[in-house]
């Protein structure tokens, strides 16, 4: 049995965070929701959902920005009050952590928030007239 793109229906929904981590489709569950390492696919080649219909903007980096940013700040502050450290120490632990858990933790959090949009039929707001 097909749908009208001749695609074979879905089977079943994975959990949002499932898509995030895995790069599942939020349709079907097939691992083609990236075409690169943060780039989302055109369209799911198992069931045919048009990913790129939606859109997660900024949000993932906006959260993650938050969230790391506080992880790291409270890192360096603590280390810099109980070892006082020289300037370049702080640079040397800081910066590739901070690096590294924007670049894996990125991809997690895009899969996660398309799935939520998906799952929630999140739209554009629009103005009744």
């Amino acid at each position: 049995m097909t749908d009208e793109t001749g695609a074979v229906p879905p089977t079943g929904e994975p959990r949002p965070l499932d898509c995030g981590l895995k790069g599942l489709c939020p349709r079907c569950g097939a691992p083609d929701l990236f075409a690169g390492w943060i780039r989302f696919a055109d369209r799911c080649r198992a069931c045919g959902l048009d990913i790129s219909a939606f859109n997660v903007g900024d949000g993932p980096a906006a959260f993650l920005t938050l969230i790391l940013g506080t992880i790291v700040t409270i890192g360096a502050i603590a280390l810099e009050l109980s070892v006082t450290p020289p300037w370049w120490v702080h640079v040397l632990i800081w910066t590739p952590l901070t690096l590294g858990g924007v670049l894996l933790s990125l991809r997690v959090a895009k899969g996660w928030l398309l799935a939520l949009e998906y799952k929630n039929s999140a739209a554009e707001g629009r103005l009744r007239k």
